[in-house]
């Protein structure tokens, strides 16, 4: 940071500084650990020197508080070195996809959409549509949202890839139990100072928006296309009546599709056997069954099952959530002692 040509380059800058500012409690702790371990050694030697009672009494109980409190230390490390995802506390754009089954997979979209929203509330996170293509028979062939707030990728990061539910449609008279799937992306919302768009590099298309939304919405053509002509991909808006805004959430899921192309790229270039994640987080890769007859929820990445269907798409998610994140640490701390 004190190189004149990073002092000179603003974004360079920022970026660098909210990453010491990101390290500052690690390194704080862990002067604390190493001030403690020397501390540890020296009451050690002089229990080995030490002749007198009383002051080998005294340094044997200096040398027990100090292990436990190298103990702890030690402990609040390794939880902050599995925790140091920079894009912990990061806002995310979901976009939930019906697949195969027809109508029910849209109803089940619909039914994810309302899940993730119900577990926000309970967070106190805030979810905001950025665009949707409501299905005919009910729910969305496509739904995309914004979610922020505090450790929203930290807990929604596992959510992405395919959802499977089994049960009986409204639809089905012999009660046959119906197969469907739904797919789901997760992104990292990102900031203008880690993905840099030229305004070259895009074209913008409007169009009067379709589908409900009142007369206004359709009287004007507020709906927005942007194409990011170097990659070809393709967002569209029009949640929004005003052109600027649909505009501005464009923006913000083109940026974050964009950020996560280049985290794929430096991920294919890390060998397989260096990575630490729970499944490969491909949307193709099946990830969960919601078997409602047997009011069953199967993760098949961690091989964990709970049979509370029903509370799960009321929002409650915790504990598969958390049993996610207990998994993923296990294989980081094997990963870190192999």
């Amino acid at each position: 940071m004190a190189d004149l040509a990073v002092a000179g380059n603003t974004d360079s800058y920022q970026k660098l500084a909210k990453e010491m500012s990101s390290l500052g409690d690690t390194v704080k702790k862990y002067t604390e650990y190493r001030k403690v371990l020397a501390e540890l050694e020296g009451a050690r030697h002089l229990l080995e020197k030490e002749t007198h009672k009383e002051l080998v009494e005294m340094a044997k109980r200096e040398i027990a508080e100090l292990e436990k409190k190298e103990s702890g230390l030690k402990a609040e490390l390794e939880e902050i070195m599995l925790e140091e995802d920079p894009d912990a506390n990061k806002g995310i754009i979901m976009e939930i996809r019906a697949g195969t089954g027809g109508a029910e997979a849209s109803l089940f979209a619909g039914d994810l959409f309302r899940m993730y929203s119900k577990y926000a509330a309970k967070n106190n996170w805030k979810v905001e549509i950025m665009d949707n293509h409501v299905a005919e028979a009910g729910g969305f062939k496509e739904v995309i949202f914004a979610v922020k707030g505090t450790g929203v990728y930290k807990k929604l990061k596992y959510e992405k890839g395919t959802h499977r539910v089994q049960r009986v449609p409204a639809t089905e008279a012999s009660g046959r139990i119906h197969t469907s799937a739904v797919t789901v992306a997760v992104l990292a919302e990102a900031e203008d100072v880690e993905v840099q768009i030229n305004p070259q590099d895009i074209r913008l298309d409007v169009f009067r928006a379709s589908g409900a939304g009142g007369q206004g919405v359709n009287k004007i053509e507020s709906a927005v296309r942007i194409t990011h002509i170097p990659s070809g991909m393709v967002v569209t808006c029009q949640d929004e009546r005003s052109q600027n805004k649909n505009k501005e959430k464009a923006m913000r899921v083109l940026r974050a599709r964009l950020l996560e192309h280049i985290r794929k790229e430096q991920e294919a270039k890390v060998a397989k056997d260096r990575r630490i994640q729970v499944g490969s987080g491909d949307r193709s890769e099946k990830i969960r069954t919601y078997n409602f007859p047997d009011r069953r929820v199967t993760d098949h990445r961690i091989g964990f099952t709970i049979h509370d269907l029903p509370n799960v798409m009321e929002g409650g998610m915790d504990k598969i959530i958390d049993a996610l994140i207990q998994a993923e640490r296990k294989l980081k701390l094997g990963k870190q002692g192999a």
